[in-house]
């Protein structure tokens, strides 16, 4: 399943870049799936879900860029005891200019549903709608992040789109 959204950042490019390479170095990156590593950590760490807890691990690229876009690749996968229960995201995180001083944020992934065809099923008919809003509250978060305020599109705070997954 593919799964995606944007956002766009009120701060030029090459301030975006900057801070976005400080939170990819410093370990901040990924505070929506538990505290972030470092890029090329694998040691896990334990997030919870009401009713069930997992071990994730969370693995960043180093960041690439040009004067023109910055990006980096994500994998978040469950691992431990329940780790075929969840799916693994496999994501792309790019920036990149969008005016003078507007910058766009965007992720673009895909998942596995686990389960076969029951997941399959299942995906269908609600976890897309948990993987979308997990993707909008993860880039509401970089946002504030990068910027110190709230997204310009509001990502992360309203219902989910009635179409939650890029084709």
């Amino acid at each position: 399943m593919f799964v995606g959204d944007e956002v766009q950042l009120e701060v030029g490019f090459a301030v975006a870049r900057e801070r976005l390479r400080q939170l990819a170095e410093s370990g901040t990156l990924l505070g929506t799936s538990g505290d972030a590593y470092d890029h090329g950590t694998t040691d896990p760490d334990r997030v919870g879900v009401p009713g069930l807890s997992k071990l994730v691990r969370v693995q960043v690229r180093e960041l690439a860029w040009t004067d023109q876009s910055a990006g980096l690749a994500i994998r978040w996968e469950a691992t431990g005891p329940g780790g075929g229960l969840f799916p693994v995201l496999d994501a792309d995180l790019t920036m990149a200019p969008a005016g003078e001083r507007v910058t766009v944020l965007t992720l673009a992934g895909a998942y596995r549903p686990p389960l076969g065809t029951v997941g399959a099923a299942l995906d269908r008919a609600i976890l897309h709608r948990v993987a979308s809003a997990t993707i909008r509250a993860f880039l509401a978060q970089m946002a504030r992040r990068i910027t110190g305020q709230p997204a310009a599109n509001g990502a992360g705070t309203g219902p989910p789109p009635e179409r939650t997954s890029l084709s």
